[in-house]
């Protein structure tokens, strides 16, 4: 469908509220729940179904077609998104999956972390974490792989989407989203990226880039490399760990994106 079509779809579903309008209006954007769900899955691996997170992004869709205001000028795309990823994780923390053991090696992590920086003046390595925790740098990184998905639930409190949000507010929040696109034009974040990727193996680089330039899912970047969806994962992480030491503040620009 064009967008001519479209537009005309939303304004008869605006002025009508018909059902048969209202279905279209899901099968149009049915794609987007499966973009939200893939990109999520990024960060939750293996821990839950993809069609389970698809599932639960419907509702989200369902709740945005229901309340979205044609008549403003708001995109709906950007408005939809945030309430498919609230609903999705609005589910899992309902669900309160995370495994025990997971809320334990956070707290080790952490307490690791602490240690090492009260006695060194400075932020713990991998390898001295890795040190401290008595496990190998490999294990390491698939706790970090795991600690992913903490961090990414709790994110949806900062875009808490199960909540009724005016017009307004998604186009504010929209508008944040386009910070890191007009940021990167800036020299200084431009050369710290630069340094940052330099510390990437290959395959590191192909993963950061697939995933938030070309915007690709897990299940699509396993592909290509022609390795396992959690394979891509722990390259991610560890590309997004080295990166750490260069960006320092400018990470937030990558997790934005997330």
């Amino acid at each position: 469908m064009d967008e001519a079509a479209r537009k005309r779809l939303w304004i008869d579903y605006a002025r009508t509220r018909r059902d048969d309008l209202r279905e279209k209006l899901i099968l149009e954007y049915a794609p987007l729940v499966k973009l939200v769900a893939g990109r999520l899955n990024m960060y939750l691996g293996n821990n839950v179904e993809f069609d389970d997170l698809v599932g639960y992004g419907v509702f989200g869709l369902i709740d945005a077609i229901d309340k979205f205001d044609a008549f403003k000028d708001v995109k709906f795309e950007t408005y939809a998104s945030l309430r498919i990823r609230g609903s999705i994780l609005d589910q899992i923390r309902k669900m309160d999956w995370i495994p025990r053991t997971i809320r334990q090696r956070q707290r080790q992590i952490d307490q690791v972390c602490n240690k090492i920086q009260a006695e060194k003046g400075r932020e713990a390595t991998e390898e001295e974490i890795a040190e401290g925790l008595g496990i190998s740098s490999e294990e390491y990184l698939d706790w970090q792989t795991q600690m992913k998905v903490t961090g990414v639930v709790s994110l949806n409190e900062y875009l808490e989407t199960g909540s009724d949000i005016p017009n307004e507010s998604a186009s504010r929040v929209s508008e944040d989203f386009q910070q890191p696109e007009a940021v990167l034009e800036k020299a200084e974040l431009k050369a710290k990226l630069i340094e940052a990727l330099e510390l990437l193996t290959d395959k590191e680089k192909t993963v950061i880039t697939l995933y938030y330039y070309e915007e690709m899912t897990l299940k699509e970047i396993s592909s290509v490399l022609e390795v396992s969806e959690s394979r891509v994962s722990q390259l991610h992480t560890r590309a997004l760990s080295k990166m750490k030491t260069k960006m320092g503040a400018y990470m937030g620009i990558l997790h934005s994106k997330a």
